[in-house]
């Protein structure tokens, strides 16, 4: 490790030099990381400079107090994380985003989620990323960057091979754009972990989701993949499920927020029934109904051991399957982790996980609902947990410290430098028992 500057002066400096006035909380920031000697002679550390701090007022981080902390952080080694959220960067910040890069041999985590990137933005950042070599994870969430943006990240894909994680949700992108990620990433061996949550689709033929599986079919790295809002119906779930036969890493699919019927799960079910690799299934927002929640509970019971957390909220399911579900998990000792609200509850549901929760079969952290007793009737409330609790926010202090409260950091143990990622998938064989890294929380 090299000498160890005065983070705060050396910013104070910079400010001076560059005429930008000094930014509150980016000096609080640096005085605090200046105090932490320990986590820095270890494993570094990862600034918090997010806009939506609760906790102390936030002046928005702008491009100008960003090229001001490039210039500082440019040869600081032991700062491997930025988290910049929630900001008001634009294309111009992208451009020292994207100088950075180039010249950083040290960040492995960054995050720009929520500020206002465009296409040009996208272009200069992706672009940095076909030189880096260091940087892991990037979160580019809630960035218009648009489909001609998200070409460009495509074509990074290509060259690219030290990014493990990547989050392209909400960034309005297009058709053309899925399709040539999806490509790019047939051959890309290093990304272990994608979003491509919320396109804007004006086709109702499902191209995208049969070039996902079409990729699917080559790619044997990948081990999360969010398909959230992609218009997906029954048809689309097939050629995904065709797919995933022949794939032998993916742990976490998320289909949540689709058009899947109790047809599309049929697919679903074939599928944990003969393959023995998924562990997180994220269904919430479809209508898979009573049907669909009967054919799941009866794959859990008889057939699969895989599957640790299911997530089946706001499915119009009745007591009949969320019953169903609950006597499956009587059963299948594996499933852990269960998410049923906005379903519609009655009785014989709420006695049926009250019971599940009071004999330890079903942790009160693992699910969405807690019993209480009015009149001698037992009736379901609502807890804020899920699989991805906190993947709009995470504490503004501190680790988060329930992770079973949010499954897909419990499942998939989550680390923001992806050291033990690293470490479980230099073996050629993926380990159902070993933690997988992955979580966009």
């Amino acid at each position: 490790m090299s000498e160890r500057p005065d983070l705060h002066q050396h910013y104070l400096r910079a400010c001076q030099n560059l005429g930008q006035p000094e930014h509150p909380f980016i000096a609080h920031v640096l005085q605090e990381a200046d105090k932490n000697d320990k986590t820095r002679c270890t494993k570094g550390i990862t600034l918090k400079i997010a806009g939506n701090n609760h906790l102390v007022p936030v002046q928005r981080v702008t491009d100008g107090d960003l090229q001001v902390l490039a210039q500082v952080l440019h040869n600081t080694v032991y700062v491997t994380g930025l988290d910049l959220r929630y900001n008001v960067l634009t294309d111009a910040g992208a451009k020292h985003v994207a100088t950075f890069l180039q010249e950083n041999s040290t960040l492995q985590y960054l995050n720009l989620m929520f500020n206002d990137i465009g296409t040009s933005g996208a272009e200069l950042i992706a672009r940095a990323l076909h030189r880096n070599k260091t940087l892991a994870y990037l979160r580019m969430t809630g960035n218009k960057i648009g489909d001609k943006g998200g070409m460009f990240f495509a074509s990074m894909l290509r060259i690219n091979s030290t990014l493990e994680k990547l989050d392209l949700g909400d960034c309005d992108m297009g058709t053309q754009c899925l399709i040539a990620i999806a490509t790019a990433l047939t051959q890309n061996k290093s990304v272990k972990a994608i979003n491509l949550n919320r396109p804007l689709l004006y086709s109702q033929e499902e191209e995208t989701t049969v070039h996902v599986a079409l990729m699917l079919k080559n790619n044997s790295s990948l081990v999360e993949l969010h398909l959230c809002k992609h218009e997906m119906k029954n048809f689309g779930v097939e050629r995904l499920c065709e797919a995933l036969y022949e794939n032998p890493s993916l742990r976490y699919l998320d289909l949540s927020c689709n058009k899947i019927t109790c047809g599309g799960v049929k697919f679903l079910v074939e599928l944990l029934k003969q393959s023995q690799t998924l562990e997180i299934l994220d269904l919430h927002a479809n209508r898979i109904e009573d049907d669909g929640a009967i054919y799941l509970s009866e794959a859990l019971a008889l057939n699969n051991r895989t599957l640790q957390a299911l997530s089946v909220v706001s499915n119009n399911i009745s007591g009949k399957g969320l019953v169903a579900l609950s006597a499956a998990m009587k059963t299948n000792m594996e499933l852990s982790y269960i998410y049923i609200w906005g379903n519609k509850f009655d009785e014989a549901t709420c006695m049926a996980f009250s019971e599940l929760i009071q004999m330890g079969r079903l942790k009160p952290n693992c699910t969405d609902v807690e019993p209480y007793e009015v009149d001698g009737h037992v009736h379901l409330a609502e807890l804020s947990h899920g699989l991805g609790k906190h993947y709009y926010w995470t504490p503004s202090c501190g680790e988060v410290t329930n992770k079973d409260a949010n499954a897909s950091l419990a499942i998939a143990a989550v680390s923001e430098h992806l050291l033990e990622y690293r470490q479980v998938h230099q073996t050629t064989h993926l380990h159902p028992g070993l933690p997988l890294g992955s979580s966009f929380a």
